[in-house]
């Protein structure tokens, strides 16, 4: 049985080192493997795979903004966190699965995209890009993990109803021709960010458990 915590908004540097202090716990056998759902100000990431030269903004912009940059230590490229996208870590012993991340990453796109269809949104899958997507043109969920001694951490970033606009400091991802969306841009519904964190615990409960 995964647990589940959730964090509230949360500042990235905090909740990254409370990962860490419980991806060591869940190897010591001391936690079960444990969804954490939280939500961020503000902030750019870059990935193991990512370049500083996908970060458009310029130093000036950021710091008028407010906005760090933190190279971090996950799979994938530069994203950006804000208020209103659910964050979610799975702080998973994969041993307790199957040893196969990429099994894991296709897991994790299952249950996102069985969490947006509840609101009318039909994602997929883009050959060769982690994350789901609409109509392979736009990412409404950025998917980059960590995996050490089959502990992972990290995970994902599903636009829910986040100010999408942000996403212009940066290439998502790297790529250039395609865009960013969320579930309320797509749905055209005023959407309830509890309602969405509810279904994707639902969802996880139903794949992991």
């Amino acid at each position: 049985m995964i647990e589940i915590q959730e964090w509230g908004l949360i500042d990235f540097n905090e909740a990254w080192e409370r990962q860490r202090i419980l991806a060591d716990n869940v190897l010591k056998g001391d936690k079960p493997s444990t969804l954490v759902l939280c939500e961020h100000p503000t902030v750019i990431t870059i990935g193991r795979n990512g370049t500083i030269d996908n970060v458009v903004a310029t130093t000036d912009e950021l710091a008028e903004r407010n906005v760090s940059v933190i190279p971090i230590n996950r799979g994938g490229d530069v994203t950006l966190h804000n208020p209103g996208q659910l964050v979610g870590y799975p702080i998973f012993r994969l041993t307790d699965y199957r040893e196969d991340l990429h099994w894991f990453l296709r897991e994790i796109e299952e249950c996102i995209i069985a969490t947006i269809a509840h609101f009318g949104v039909v994602g997929g899958r883009v050959d060769g890009s982690t994350g789901v997507w609409i109509e392979q043109q736009r990412k409404v969920c950025a998917i980059g993990i960590h995996c050490s001694r089959w502990i992972t951490s990290h995970g994902f970033a599903l636009n829910v109803n986040n100010d999408i606009r942000e996403f212009e400091m940066i290439i998502p991802c790297g790529i250039t021709d395609k865009d960013v969306t969320s579930i309320e841009a797509e749905s055209h519904l005023v959407v309830n960010f509890k309602k969405v964190k509810d279904i994707c615990v639902h969802e996880f409960r139903r794949r992991f458990n």
